[in-house]
């Protein structure tokens, strides 16, 4: 029985984001703490902030939403000031 074994190179550690080991539970309860969702809403406009809003609506939309996500990211970066 031939197999090729194939080492795997060691994962980088990611010094450059600032996003890394940050869940997206933990930005986002961040952020409706510190702004509540009424404010959301109205610094990014998006459904899951104006419409009915819950934590747990507006989690799993980011979830399924890259750009909705990038704005949430984007706005914790700015409140933790990075």
């Amino acid at each position: 029985m031939d197999f090729e074994y194939t080492r795997r190179e060691p994962k980088r550690e990611q010094v450059n984001n600032p996003l890394h080991g940050v869940k997206l539970t933990e930005i986002l309860e961040h952020l409706i703490f510190q702004y509540g969702f009424e404010e959301l809403g109205n610094r990014i406009n998006i459904g899951c902030f104006t419409n009915n809003p819950s934590y747990k609506s507006s989690l799993k939309f980011l979830r399924r939403t890259p750009w909705a996500r990038e704005k949430v990211e984007k706005l914790y970066l700015e409140s933790i000031g990075k």
